[in-house]
């Protein structure tokens, strides 16, 4: 066994030490856009101008001016943007994860004439871009009386999301058939054994697919643009952009608006990091 001062540990504490140092190199591609942000934010208009270019040296303001990030706030009906935001994301989030459970659990579990042609059907669907059924859906939604309202935003979310589907019907093949088996032969129904044995199993798979969604809705720019025409009813994505429109040479506002916009995002990825990472441990194959 090795001793605290032996040179095998040694050697250990100083190959992490390499390795971390290499990670922390390979992410200064992702992080240095994020601390350009933050430093613009904290620096005047005439300094943000002078400024040559991107260096070590210019990420350190000056001056800071932390009077940007309450300015921003004012110019910005920040808490009108993030009502309407955290209401739309509460109701896909609920909407998606309830949906995707049941269409994946039937996928998963109950077999029926033709399930691997839908299955294979619905997978497919996950290869059409956006853009492609983007003026159709638009036409259905504005025959529908549903422009300039959150439906076009938030109905669809209660029919399932392919890629959701497929995440869960995945984790749902690893739950042991036994625990069902057990629980139908003491007379419980199909949808109990779904909803008291089945899903409080999959609780990580679950979250990772409410996280997602969560993410996915916050930084959604394109539904709200193409559906939401009343200024009340502006998300933080879409407010966001009204706002580099009307004031975009303020960039020490703009940025300390879009880093109070990016802060909620960095606070739930850590706070849910091992939910998240257990969620995709878990749906990988089957046991």
């Amino acid at each position: 066994m090795a001793t605290p001062n032996s040179p095998a540990l040694a050697l250990n504490r100083w190959q992490r030490l390499a390795i971390h140092c290499a990670l922390l190199v390979l992410c200064l591609p992702a992080i240095l856009p994020v601390l350009w942000m933050v430093s613009t934010a904290l620096k005047s208009d005439s300094e943000v101008l002078n400024s040559a270019g991107v260096s070590l040296s210019s990420l350190i303001p000056k001056s800071a001016h932390w009077s940007n990030f309450p300015d921003a706030l004012r110019f910005v009906p920040f808490g009108v943007y993030l009502r309407n935001t955290l209401t739309l994301c509460a109701i896909t989030v609920l909407g998606v994860v309830v949906s995707s459970a049941v269409v994946a659990y039937g996928f998963a579990r109950i077999r029926f004439k033709g399930s691997g042609f839908w299955f294979a059907t619905m997978i497919a669907t996950m290869a059409l871009p956006g853009q492609v059924t983007m003026i159709p859906v638009f036409a259905l939604f504005r025959w529908l009386g549903w422009y300039g309202s959150y439906l076009p935003l938030t109905v669809p979310s209660f029919c399932g999301s392919a890629f959701y589907i497929f995440l869960l019907t995945q984790f749902f093949k690893t739950v042991p058939e036994e625990l069902a088996e057990s629980a139908r032969l003491d007379g419980a129904q199909e949808w109990t054994v779904f909803t008291r044995i089945v899903l409080p199993l999959a609780k990580p798979a679950l979250a990772t697919c409410a996280l997602f969604q969560f993410l996915g809705t916050w930084n959604d720019f394109m539904g709200p643009l193409l559906y939401i025409n009343d200024p009340n009813k502006y998300t933080l994505a879409y407010g966001l952009q009204q706002f580099y429109s009307s004031y975009g040479s303020k960039w020490g506002l703009l940025m300390a608006a879009a880093t109070v916009f990016t802060l909620p995002i960095v606070l739930l990825f850590f706070l849910a990091q091992r939910t998240f990472v257990q969620g995709i441990s878990t749906t990988g194959g089957r046991n």
